[in-house]
């Protein structure tokens, strides 16, 4: 069994594209007896930043080797996936900060990546990462995009060889229906979890 975790960052919830593009995804991805999907939405999380108090109590558990705490649970959830589909819309050139807050609670060493004296290396499971996305502009050559640049580089640190990013780009430029460019996005996206 392929244990998939869905991470859903679609702020908008039921009105998001986003949504509607990863819902074809997982539609298909749960047809499939081979593939077990664990759905954690993150508007419906008590999600903290690193600061003050939360920061020192991760520092001190971390001293202690205590990986077993209860707050490093999304971790090992994250490090323990085969496959992982992160969604979310395209806002301020990258992702909604709900995300980064997420990204700050997963990434700890000793769960999700190590260090030793070769230097940084992931520990995660996953063989890949699906990030699905919807873009109201287009920026798909644009230096400007930087969330799927920026989880292209995660993957990389938390040792996750293959990076997919599938995006509805230019959604509110008037040039296509959104319904075209929505329908492109999900074949696109289906031919990518066909073998997932």
């Amino acid at each position: 069994m392929v244990k998939v975790l869905y991470i859903d960052c679609c702020i908008r919830r039921d009105q998001s594209r986003t949504r509607i593009l990863t819902e074809a995804v997982l539609e298909a991805l749960q047809a499939k007896e081979a593939y077990q999907v664990e759905r954690l939405c993150l508007m419906d999380e008590p999600l903290m930043p690193l600061s003050e108090g939360f920061f020192a109590q991760r520092e001190s558990l971390l001293a202690e080797h205590d990986y077993l705490h209860p707050r490093f649970r999304y971790a090992h959830q994250f490090s323990q996936a085969n496959r992982v589909i992160v969604a979310a819309p395209f806002w301020d050139l990258g992702f909604p900060s709900l995300l980064k807050l997420y990204i700050e609670n997963i990434s700890v060493d000793g769960i999700t990546f190590g260090v030793d004296e070769r230097g940084t290396h992931g520990l995660c499971k996953a063989e890949r990462l699906l990030f699905l996305t919807t873009r109201g502009g287009d920026y798909r050559n644009s230096k400007l995009e930087m969330g799927a640049r920026y989880l292209g580089a995660l993957c990389e640190f938390w040792g996750i060889p293959r990076f997919d990013v599938v995006a509805a780009d230019g959604l509110d430029l008037g040039r296509e229906e959104v319904k075209t460019i929505l329908d492109c996005a999900i074949e696109e996206a289906l031919t990518l979890v066909g073998n997932f």
